[in-house]
């Protein structure tokens, strides 16, 4: 037995038993049961069975139709054969991987209404299994059958059915996808003990996880069908994408505290090309100039500045200056505190004139180098809500499994 999710189908190999009795064919004699060709069969009436959910089933013929026909004395007749049956299997897969499957097998008759011909399980055990017989994906947890009617155009008809309810092995998943995930998350969480200054190993590791997790998230879903909502495992890729995204944001905001944090104030164009005058164009001495205006003004403000592009005069008489950032201290001065929910807000809005605000007032700070104060949260909050996630999501999935019912109408997803 074979199940095939993608296409939401399986098929078995299996002997196929039918009996019935008909007393036109009883005989007298020392013989009780009597083989007979298969030849017989197109001489004699037998059931029109088909199966309901069928899509390709077919006789074995090697080395030849694999048929059997026997009649007793009393005209009860065993016609089995060895079938390949490949049927329909409607899934439920918002619980995937850890879902319970119930493939459905339905045989009656195709001409024959329940007035002409009735359905039966012959006894418990018309149902069997060979022993020790395994699945790859799944455990086989029962197989229950049962017989009821079906109402068509054509009328009432005697139907059997046997359902075989599976379990899927979440071993698999478990090994290539959930641990991997998990593990991803955790390696982005080292990019808050890395320094907040280093901006390309801080960066390049959330891209590599986000990355890693997208292929990850891929390879689990090929053989999966291309269904309308949220499997259990996407929930989880979903869940592990966010935080992994999350690190990258939490990063852009300590980038940018730290910038504010830096003090850093830009030398204007004009300024600069005062200060190249005043030297006769040398772009050291230029800068050796500004240090000294800065330090002599130390005793009210230190600051740690960016100046323009270095002096670099062609022909035409143009300057460029590439940037060139000099750092300086800067006393305390007080001012009146801005309340957090304010700054947030000139956070989210990028207030030019707060963020010039916040440089002046860090610069007298000295603590620019410091762990950052978001870094310090994360590194407990990150973690503390992975891990309550973690556990909700395990609570619902793995161990909330309900219980196999039969279906109202099993046909309903089924065309004749």
């Amino acid at each position: 037995m074979s199940i095939s999710v993608d296409i939401q189908d399986y098929s078995m190999d299996c002997y196929f038993r039918q009996y019935w009795r008909d007393t036109r064919l009883s005989f007298l004699g020392p013989i009780r049961s009597l083989s007979l060709s298969i030849k017989m069969l197109e001489r004699i009436w037998r059931p029109d069975t088909y199966f309901y959910n069928g899509k390709h089933s077919y006789v074995h013929t090697i080395t030849v139709p694999n048929k059997l026909l026997r009649i007793s004395q009393h005209g009860d007749i065993l016609y089995s054969m060895r079938l390949t049956i490949k049927a329909k299997c409607p899934m439920e897969l918002r619980n995937f991987p850890m879902d319970r499957q119930s493939c459905p097998l339905i045989l009656g008759s195709y001409a024959y209404s329940n007035q002409q011909l009735v359905y039966q399980w012959q006894n418990s055990q018309s149902v069997n299994f060979v022993p020790g017989m395994t699945l790859s994906q799944f455990d086989l947890i029962s197989f229950p059958y049962r017989n009821f009617t079906f109402t068509r155009r054509e009328g009432e008809f005697s139907v059997l059915q046997v359902s075989f309810n599976l379990q899927r092995h979440t071993g698999y998943f478990l090994i290539q996808v959930y641990v991997p995930c998990i593990l991803i998350v955790v390696l982005s969480w080292v990019s808050f003990w890395i320094h907040r200054e280093a901006t390309s190993d801080r960066v390049g590791l959330g891209i590599t996880t986000v990355l890693t997790l997208s292929t990850i998230s891929l390879d689990s879903r090929t053989d999966l069908p291309k269904v309308r909502y949220a499997t259990a495992l996407d929930w989880f890729l979903l869940m592990s994408f966010f935080y992994c995204i999350a690190t990258l944001l939490e990063f852009a905001g300590v980038h940018y505290f730290t910038k504010v944090g830096s003090g850093e104030i830009v030398i204007d164009d004009a300024e600069w090309e005062e200060l190249i005058e005043e030297v006769g164009g040398d772009a050291f001495a230029a800068r050796q100039l500004a240090v000294r205006r800065r330090s002599s003004a130390r005793s009210t403000t230190n600051f740690s500045f960016t100046l323009p592009a270095q002096s670099n005069t062609d022909e035409g008489g143009t300057t460029e200056h590439p940037a060139v950032r000099l750092t300086m201290e800067r006393t305390t001065q007080t001012e009146r505190r801005v309340p957090r929910w304010r700054q947030l807000l000139y956070c989210l809005a990028g207030d030019d004139r707060y963020r010039r605000q916040r440089q002046v007032e860090a610069g007298s700070r000295g603590h620019i180098n410091s762990v950052s104060h978001i870094d310090r949260a994360a590194r407990v909050m990150f973690p503390a809500s992975f891990a309550l996630l973690n556990l909700f999501y395990w609570m619902v999935y793995a161990f909330s499994s309900d219980d196999f019912a039969w279906s109202d109408n099993p046909m309903n997803t089924l065309s004749h």
